[in-house]
Parts: structure tokens; C-alpha cells; sequence
């Protein structure tokens, strides 16, 4: 575990980290369940370049010399005001390329324990207009607005609740 950001995280046993390579391009994805179960969601506002008015999971890119944990921290609090207190599960990575003209990028996406007032995110409001939680009964509201073929949130989602291989 690097220093910085993700001082005073728990890794579970099992959670690994890919390490980025030259020239590519990373994101994390952090899968955040409250007490029922269910995923935490923003709404990505209409003004957004890459995938406007969709429902997608806190995370972002990783900047030049970041590692993926401390990414993941610096995004989840950006993001919500939450802190990270556990990354429990690596759930894989991914390789989409976006609508914005910036190439493949490879997702790692991690299920995280946090600490803060769940009722109460401190979301970046024009960036997501609203929030969401999403039980096994309501997971398809993630695939609103996403073609057949990009529906990363939601398997990400699934794969969360055991509900999905992976």
C-alpha cells in the first residue's frame, strides 16, 4: 500500500492493485452498499462530455503518478465527501473506450467500505445532479440512457451483489 492518501486504509486479503503502465490510460470504479444492500449511484448531468445523463459509480481517472488506492481514495471523498475506511473485493478490471475521442481506458473496480453520512453525500452538483441507491429489485434503472452494448455500470453493480459472475 502506498503512503499519502491511503494511510489508515484496510485491504482485505485477496484485493490486489494492477499496476498502470507506460502510455495507458486508468480509472477505478468504487462500489458503495449501504446497510440494505444496496449500490450507491450518481446521475452524470446532460453538461458532461463523457457519458451525459447516466448513472454511473464514484471513481475517475488516475493521475501521473497515483497509484489505483490512492485514486480510489482521492475519488470517493471528491466525489461524496465519504472517506475510505476498507477496499473488501476487487471485482476485475475492465477495458471500455468512451464517447469522448480519449482512447481505451483499463477500470479497476473495487467494492469499499466508507465512513460519513450515507443519507447525506456531498456529491459535486453540477457535475451529478442526483443520487441514487440500487437494490436487486431497481439494478436495470442503471442502464437508463447507456446503449445495449455499455452497460459497465450496471454489471459492475451486479457483480457487487453476487448477482453477476465475477
Amino acid at each position: 500500500m502506498s503512503a499519502g492518501r491511503a494511510e489508515g486504509i484496510v485491504v482485505d486479503e485477496g484485493v490486489t492493485f494492477p499496476v498502470v503502465g507506460p502510455g495507458q490510460s486508468w480509472v477505478v470504479g468504487a462500489v458503495i452498499l449501504n446497510g440494505r444492500g444496496e449500490v450507491f449511484a450518481q446521475f452524470r448531468s446532460a453538461a458532461r462530455r463523457l457519458f451525459p445523463s447516466t448513472w454511473d459509480l464514484v471513481g475517475g481517472h488516475v493521475e501521473p503518478g497515483e497509484s489505483l488506492l490512492d485514486t480510489l481514495v482521492r475519488e470517493v471523498t471528491e466525489e461524496t465527501g465519504w472517506r475510505v475506511r476498507r477496499v473488501r473485493r476487487f471485482l476485475g478490471v475492465l477495458t471500455w473506450e468512451g464517447d469522448d475521442g480519449l482512447g481505451v481506458r483499463h477500470e479497476a473496480d473495487y467494492v469499499v467500505d466508507v465512513a460519513g453520512d450515507l443519507d447525506a453525500p456531498a456529491l459535486e452538483w453540477a457535475k451529478h445532479p442526483r443520487y441514487g441507491w440500487f437494490g436487486p429489485a431497481d439494478l436495470e434503472r442503471l442502464k437508463e440512457n447507456r446503449l445495449p452494448a455499455d452497460q459497465l455500470v450496471y454489471d459492475v453493480a451486479a457483480r457487487a451483489l453476487g448477482l453477476a459472475p465475477g
